[in-house]
Protein backbone atom coordinates (compact mmCIF):
# COMPACT_ATOMS: atom_id res chain seq x y z
CA UNK A 1 0.00 0.00 0.00
CA UNK A 2 1.37 3.15 -0.93
CA UNK A 3 1.99 6.16 1.72
CA UNK A 4 0.82 8.98 -0.87
CA UNK A 5 -0.88 8.08 -4.33
CA UNK A 6 -1.06 9.70 -7.30
CA UNK A 7 -2.11 12.93 -7.06
CA UNK A 8 -2.54 13.19 -3.84
CA UNK A 9 0.56 15.47 -3.20
CA UNK A 10 -0.42 17.56 -5.09
CA UNK A 11 -3.45 18.30 -3.97
CA UNK A 12 -2.34 18.68 -0.62
CA UNK A 13 -0.22 21.33 -2.19
CA UNK A 14 -2.92 22.98 -3.81
CA UNK A 15 -4.80 23.12 -0.47
CA UNK A 16 -1.49 24.88 1.17
CA UNK A 17 -0.62 26.86 -0.78
CA UNK A 18 -4.62 28.23 -0.93
CA UNK A 19 -5.12 28.39 2.69
CA UNK A 20 -1.86 30.06 3.23
CA UNK A 21 -3.64 32.94 0.46
CA UNK A 22 -6.26 33.15 2.15
CA UNK A 23 -5.50 33.53 5.44
CA UNK A 24 -2.63 35.80 4.80
CA UNK A 25 -5.58 37.94 3.03
CA UNK A 26 -7.28 37.76 6.54
CA UNK A 27 -4.34 38.86 8.79
CA UNK A 28 -3.03 41.03 6.58
CA UNK A 29 -4.08 44.35 4.32
CA UNK A 30 -1.47 44.03 2.27
CA UNK A 31 -0.14 40.56 0.73
CA UNK A 32 3.29 40.09 1.40
CA UNK A 33 5.98 37.52 0.72
CA UNK A 34 7.01 37.90 4.25
CA UNK A 35 3.58 37.68 5.69
CA UNK A 36 3.00 34.53 2.87
CA UNK A 37 5.55 32.73 4.59
CA UNK A 38 4.86 33.79 8.26
CA UNK A 39 0.93 31.90 7.38
CA UNK A 40 3.01 29.26 5.44
CA UNK A 41 5.02 27.92 8.62
CA UNK A 42 2.11 28.78 10.91
CA UNK A 43 -1.04 27.62 9.38
CA UNK A 44 0.34 25.63 6.10
CA UNK A 45 2.11 23.06 8.87
CA UNK A 46 -0.78 23.32 11.03
CA UNK A 47 -2.82 22.47 8.10
CA UNK A 48 -0.56 19.44 6.81
CA UNK A 49 0.20 18.24 9.99
CA UNK A 50 -3.36 17.28 10.93
CA UNK A 51 -4.01 15.59 7.95
CA UNK A 52 -1.06 13.59 7.90
CA UNK A 53 -1.92 12.98 11.55
CA UNK A 54 -5.80 11.58 10.19
CA UNK A 55 -3.27 9.36 7.76
CA UNK A 56 -0.86 8.06 9.72
CA UNK A 57 -3.52 6.93 12.33
CA UNK A 58 -6.04 5.55 9.72
CA UNK A 59 -2.79 3.43 8.09
CA UNK A 60 -1.81 2.16 11.08
CA UNK A 61 -4.99 0.31 12.05
CA UNK A 62 -4.71 -0.88 8.34
CA UNK A 63 -7.29 1.43 6.54
CA UNK A 64 -6.35 3.18 3.47
CA UNK A 65 -6.21 6.67 3.55
CA UNK A 66 -5.39 9.78 1.22
CA UNK A 67 -6.23 13.53 1.31
CA UNK A 68 -8.71 14.73 -1.34
CA UNK A 69 -9.16 18.48 -1.86
CA UNK A 70 -12.26 20.36 -1.85
CA UNK A 71 -12.45 22.57 -4.92
CA UNK A 72 -15.34 24.62 -3.62
CA UNK A 73 -14.26 24.93 0.00
CA UNK A 74 -10.95 26.18 -1.56
CA UNK A 75 -12.81 28.87 -3.60
CA UNK A 76 -15.47 29.32 -0.73
CA UNK A 77 -11.96 29.83 1.96
CA UNK A 78 -10.36 32.25 -0.47
CA UNK A 79 -13.54 34.30 -1.59
CA UNK A 80 -14.05 34.71 2.15
CA UNK A 81 -11.35 36.00 3.06
CA UNK A 82 -10.86 39.16 0.46
CA UNK A 83 -14.70 40.13 1.40
CA UNK A 84 -14.95 40.06 4.69
CA UNK A 85 -11.58 39.07 6.26
CA UNK A 86 -12.47 35.82 7.82
CA UNK A 87 -11.64 32.80 6.90
CA UNK A 88 -13.91 29.38 6.66
CA UNK A 89 -11.18 27.12 5.76
CA UNK A 90 -12.73 23.54 4.18
CA UNK A 91 -9.89 22.57 2.12
CA UNK A 92 -10.67 18.85 1.71
CA UNK A 93 -10.16 15.76 4.08
CA UNK A 94 -8.32 12.58 4.41
CA UNK A 95 -10.60 9.73 2.88
CA UNK A 96 -10.68 6.43 4.72
CA UNK A 97 -11.58 3.16 3.54
CA UNK A 98 -11.63 -0.09 5.84
CA UNK A 99 -13.90 -2.80 5.79
CA UNK A 100 -14.80 -2.95 9.42
CA UNK A 101 -13.92 0.52 10.83
CA UNK A 102 -14.69 0.00 14.50
CA UNK A 103 -15.96 3.54 16.42
CA UNK A 104 -12.90 3.49 18.56
CA UNK A 105 -10.73 3.46 15.50
CA UNK A 106 -12.84 6.56 13.79
CA UNK A 107 -12.90 8.52 16.98
CA UNK A 108 -8.84 7.87 17.83
CA UNK A 109 -8.25 8.62 13.88
CA UNK A 110 -10.35 11.61 13.97
CA UNK A 111 -8.53 12.90 17.59
CA UNK A 112 -5.04 12.27 15.93
CA UNK A 113 -5.52 15.55 13.47
CA UNK A 114 -6.70 17.77 16.50
CA UNK A 115 -3.60 16.14 18.57
CA UNK A 116 -1.33 17.62 16.00
CA UNK A 117 -2.33 20.94 16.24
CA UNK A 118 -2.15 20.81 19.70
CA UNK A 119 1.47 19.37 19.58
CA UNK A 120 2.47 22.45 17.17
CA UNK A 121 0.98 24.41 19.24
CA UNK A 122 3.54 23.57 22.25
CA UNK A 123 6.31 23.74 20.27
CA UNK A 124 5.72 27.31 19.15
CA UNK A 125 4.87 28.58 22.81
CA UNK A 126 8.30 26.80 23.71
CA UNK A 127 9.50 29.03 20.40
CA UNK A 128 7.83 32.52 21.68
CA UNK A 129 11.08 34.09 22.68
CA UNK A 130 13.40 33.02 20.11
CA UNK A 131 10.27 33.54 16.92
CA UNK A 132 8.68 36.48 18.71
CA UNK A 133 4.80 37.08 16.92
CA UNK A 134 5.84 34.81 14.34
CA UNK A 135 5.92 31.61 17.03
CA UNK A 136 2.77 33.37 18.60
CA UNK A 137 0.87 33.44 15.99
CA UNK A 138 1.59 29.40 15.28
CA UNK A 139 1.15 29.02 19.01
CA UNK A 140 -2.75 30.74 18.29
CA UNK A 141 -3.65 29.48 15.04
CA UNK A 142 -2.98 25.74 15.78
CA UNK A 143 -4.93 26.23 19.28
CA UNK A 144 -7.64 27.45 17.55
CA UNK A 145 -7.49 24.87 14.51
CA UNK A 146 -7.50 21.80 17.23
CA UNK A 147 -10.32 23.94 19.03
CA UNK A 148 -12.51 24.46 16.13
CA UNK A 149 -12.00 20.67 14.59
CA UNK A 150 -13.06 19.27 18.00
CA UNK A 151 -16.41 20.87 17.79
CA UNK A 152 -18.85 18.15 18.21
CA UNK A 153 -21.03 18.94 14.71
CA UNK A 154 -20.45 17.14 11.66
CA UNK A 155 -18.47 17.10 9.95
CA UNK A 156 -15.66 17.79 11.80
CA UNK A 157 -13.86 15.90 13.90
CA UNK A 158 -15.27 16.31 17.09
CA UNK A 159 -18.63 15.13 16.12
CA UNK A 160 -16.52 11.24 15.43
CA UNK A 161 -14.29 11.83 18.95
CA UNK A 162 -17.74 12.74 20.80
CA UNK A 163 -19.43 9.71 19.59
CA UNK A 164 -16.50 7.35 20.42
CA UNK A 165 -15.90 8.81 23.85
CA UNK A 166 -17.60 11.83 24.97
CA UNK A 167 -15.63 11.82 28.38
CA UNK A 168 -12.23 11.76 25.95
CA UNK A 169 -13.89 14.67 23.83
CA UNK A 170 -14.43 16.71 26.97
CA UNK A 171 -10.65 15.81 28.27
CA UNK A 172 -9.19 17.68 25.17
CA UNK A 173 -11.51 20.46 24.45
CA UNK A 174 -12.61 21.89 27.74
CA UNK A 175 -8.67 22.39 28.38
CA UNK A 176 -8.44 23.68 24.83
CA UNK A 177 -11.26 25.53 25.40
CA UNK A 178 -10.39 27.47 29.09
CA UNK A 179 -6.81 27.92 27.37
CA UNK A 180 -8.04 30.00 23.87
CA UNK A 181 -10.58 31.84 26.12
CA UNK A 182 -7.88 32.84 28.76
CA UNK A 183 -5.52 34.27 25.78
Amino acid sequence: MPFFYKGELEQIAVSMFTITLAFSMAFFKNVTMQGVFIVLGTVGIGFFAHEMGHKFTAMRYGAVAMYKMWLWGLVMAVFLAAATGFVFAAPGAVYIWKEHLTKKENGIISLAGPLMNVLLAGLFFYMIPFLGSIASTGFYINLFLAGFNLLPMRPLDGSKVYAYSPVIWGMVFFPLLALYLMM
